[in-house]
């Protein structure tokens, strides 16, 4: 791709890896919100971007910009005052409010995130990093340990095949019959994530990949206490966690584990889906 101007604005680990990738392929990058020593003050320059990228989730709880590398808080109306109709803004996991308040700016907004390419890329790092969490956090190996994956979908998947290639017994929960035909055509055992109950009490490791609380009261009562629970799914989770301490179960919530384990991996999917967005723009 020929060389452009990309502002990089807030981010984690991710996005200082992109930064560099992004130089390393000659394009003139500016940052913001990404540490006190290399960024730039959000002005008029914003104006001259082929692209602006934003974070991954772009908003943080509190409304600002997702900069848990900096100090500075940056909102929204910030960088938009700058932009001109027509601009490129690319984030990722783009609120309702990020798409209306941009496209009422006339800006055309992408979600990078939200690609095919992207999540697969990012589900890989995901499952490695389950299965460090897993083997940090369990007294006893993977190998013949009885493991649960609660969904099959990108995520459960790839971590499906990466525990049982270490020697894990594991068994599938899946919600729909799709998925739950890919698991048995993958040689897992499986169940109906509705009629999951007292099978629950049979586990050594749960891994959830459902973004929904599918580990209700009613569950959590079967599961043993001596059991690893870990959480993969983005907020609010997939755990009853007030019911969860009540019971003593550990818990362990692990969202967002390609930017802490495998930050490089992760700002390359994000590279690569945002200059598909600009190839088919020009396309």
């Amino acid at each position: 791709m020929e060389e452009k101007s990309i502002w990089v604005v807030g981010g984690d680990r991710r996005h200082l890896a992109l930064v560099e990738l992004l130089e390393e392929d000659g394009h003139t990058v500016h940052t913001a919100g990404l540490g006190e020593e290399t960024g730039e003050p959000l002005g008029p320059g914003l104006a001259l971007a082929h692209c602006v990228i934003l974070p991954l989730p772009v908003l943080g709880k509190d409304g600002l910009m997702h900069t848990p590398l900096s100090k500075e808080e940056i909102s929204l109306p910030q960088i938009l005052e700058h932009m001109r109709p027509d601009q490129v803004l690319c984030g990722g996991l783009v609120s309702q409010a990020v798409w209306q308040a941009g496209e009422e700016r006339g800006l055309r907004v992408f979600d990078y995130y939200a690609r095919e390419e992207c999540m697969v890329a990012n589900a890989v790092p995901t499952a490695e990093g389950a299965v460090q969490a897993a083997m940090e956090q369990l007294p006893f190996t993977l190998h013949s340990a009885r493991v649960l994956i609660l969904g099959f979908g990108r995520v459960g998947k790839l971590t499906a095949h990466r525990m049982r290639a270490l020697g894990a017994r594991v068994t599938v929960a899946a919600k729909g019959y799709e998925d739950l035909a890919w698991a048995a055509a993958y040689n897992y055992e499986s169940i109906h994530l509705e009629d999951l109950s007292c099978e629950l009490g049979g586990f050594q490791l749960i891994v959830n990949t459902i973004p929904a609380q599918v580990l209700d009261a009613r569950r959590l009562a079967w599961v043993d206490p001596a059991v690893l629970i870990l959480d993969l799914a983005s907020a609010p989770g997939g755990v009853d966690l007030p019911r969860g301490e009540e019971l003593g179960l550990r818990i362990l919530q692990a969202p967002g584990l390609p930017g802490r384990t495998a930050p490089v991996t992760s700002a390359k999917a994000i590279r690569d889906s945002v200059y598909h967005i600009l190839r088919e723009l020009e396309e």
